[in-house]
Order: C-alpha cells, then structure tokens, then sequence
C-alpha cells in the first residue's frame, strides 16, 4: 500500500479469545472512532455496532479493510476490552454501543502488594513484563540496556500500571500498542516513522492549527547528578521565553540525568533547557491514516512557506472510522 495516495476503506470487529490472542466470531462495524493519547491508558475505542449483544466483557479487535488501485490490505487498528455494552433504541432498529478500553486496563485494576519493589540494577523491562503479566496481550521487548540505576519503591494506592510506569520513566522508554494488542516495549523514538511535505507526501489537510504553550516551558533547568548540581538560564533578550522577555523564572528539575560521552553536568542542563524550550510549539491538522505512525512516535514536517519545518513527536491521535480513516493528530517539535 502507498498510504500517501487515496484508498477506499470498510471495517469490523472480531471478538478475541484472551488464551490464544486470535479473532473468534465477527460483527460489523457502523460507525465509531479510535483515541490515542499519552495518558496512563493510551488507548480507547467508541464503537456504534448491530447485532452485537453480550452480557459480559470481551476482548476485541477492530480491523480496516482497505482497497487501492492494484493494493489491498488487512490492517488491526485496535484491540481492547468492551466492557460498558449499551443500547439505542428507535422504534424497531436497535444498534449497540460500545466503550472499549486500553489493553494495559487489567494492570490499572490490580494493586501492588505493600513493600513491593523494583530493586537498582535489575532489567526494568523485564520488571515492566512482569508487572503485564495480568493482561492476555503479548508483552514484547524490542532492545536493550534497561537497567534500573536506583531502587523503585511502590506507594499507597500503586497499580501495576502505575509502576510499570514509572519504571519506563525512569529507563527513558515507552509503551507502543499496534493495532493487534500488542504490546511493544521500546526506547524512545531515534528514527523518523513517516515524513510529511507539499509535495512528495502530502497527506495533511490544508487547515492547520499551531500555537505555543509557553504555560510550563522553562526558563531556568537544575540537573542534579549524584552531588553535582548544575544550573542553566535563559536570560537572552532575544529569546521569548527567557527570564528577561517573562519577566519571572520558571524551573524545572531533572534528577535522573542521561548525559551523552563526555557531556559535563552544565552541559547537560543547557541542552535540556533548549529541548524543553522547543517542544513549546503544537501543530494540529488532519491527515491520511499511515498505519506506521503512533503516538511517542516522531515524524518530520516539511511546510516551510507555513513556518513549520523540522522533527516532531506525536502526541494524539483520533481516528475516524468512516471514509478514508481521517486522522487527526497533534505534534510538538523536538
């Protein structure tokens, strides 16, 4: 498929067996849309179905069927767990809604034992797959060099979730869910998933939104390295964030310092500084579905004329389960 031409597009929903991970009995699909996001679940699904009626949860998974000039391909584009099953009623046609939830939902509904934790030196990935071993979803780790440099202490209240979060924070990895539940354990996005321009990709709708949040974006950056604390400023006057055009100070912190070879602490906290201060630019627009691109992932925009030009971490996405599975999706550069 070239998915930066036109296709024509149909979809159902399978439900799926936990114990084997394969789709079972089929139904269709009337209308209903994908969330993708960076919240603790990732994932959720609206579905609007017929002929779907079940008085308990189940796994499932939504396919796209889609046809091109000579093309054609079978593409999961999420699977999860229906668990709030409902009805609309008008006069004789009943359709069934339904609410699908992240698979990663079971390890948000299991609490840790108290005085659980994941100890300095250990593989925090395979800590992560230990802590998922309460969903069906295949667990995946793509790489290496996970180790955990300090001890990661569960509080009151943590969920498997919860933790299995933290502890990809703390490595500097991340979760990436494909469209078949899989679950991909991976570092942070290095390599571009897709480039979009004018004129060899041009797969973004004309309208596009962009805008600064400078709400959070600091100004001052503390890096603390075992007992060696740097402080970087931006006091340029050219900067329009700096401390000068602001007017006050906004810190951030980092503990957990990642320094690159031969990377001295105050280097480190003036580079972060201007990584940070970068992401204050957001575009927003909708475009063709690209099966290859999910959030954590990072694209590169060409739209010099618009001002917008460089790399750019997915941050959202919606999905349209209707003509051409329209994306919309938000960015912010790096």
């Amino acid at each position: 498929m070239d998915w930066n031409r036109g296709f024509s597009a149909s979809y159902h929903a399978a439900v799926v067996d936990p114990s084997t991970w394969k789709d079972m009995e089929i139904f269709e699909i009337e209308d209903g849309s994908i969330s993708r996001s960076e919240s603790a679940l990732m994932e959720s699904a609206d579905l609007k179905t017929l002929r779907y009626q079940t008085n308990k949860e189940q796994w499932i998974r939504i396919w796209m069927d889609v046809k091109q000039v000579g093309d054609a391909e079978h593409v999961a584009l999420f699977t999860g767990l229906a668990c709030s099953p409902g009805r609309d009623i008008k006069g004789n046609i009943i359709s069934n809604t339904l609410e699908c939830y992240s698979v990663l939902k079971p390890a948000d509904d299991v609490l840790l034992p108290r005085g659980w934790y994941a100890p300095a030196g250990a593989d925090g990935t395979r800590q992560i797959a230990k802590l998922l071993a309460c969903t069906p979803a295949p667990v995946v780790i793509e790489g290496s060099g996970s180790t955990l440099q300090n001890t990661i202490i569960a509080e009151d209240g943590e969920t498997n979730l919860t933790m299995a979060w933290k502890i990809l924070e703390a490595i500097d990895w991340r979760f990436r869910i494909s469209g078949d539940g899989v679950i991909n354990l991976v570092p942070q996005a290095t390599e571009i998933s897709a480039s979009f321009d004018a004129i060899d990709h041009d797969s973004i709708e004309p309208e596009l939104t962009v805008s600064y949040d400078w709400y959070s974006v600091p100004n001052v950056f503390r890096a603390i390295s075992d007992d060696i604390i740097a402080v970087a400023r931006d006091d340029s006057e050219d900067s329009p964030v700096s401390t000068v055009n602001r007017g006050r100070e906004i810190w951030m912190e980092e503990s957990n310092c990642d320094l690159n070879a031969n990377e001295s602490i105050t280097e480190y906290a003036a580079r972060r500084l201007r990584e940070e201060q970068r992401k204050a630019l957001t575009v927003s627009y909708k475009r063709r579905f690209d099966p290859n691109v999910l959030t954590g992932d990072m694209i590169r925009l060409h739209y010099p004329r618009q001002g917008i030009d460089g790399r750019f971490l997915v941050m959202s996405q919606s999905i349209d389960l209707g003509f051409g599975a329209t994306t919309s999706e938000e960015v912010k550069q790096l």
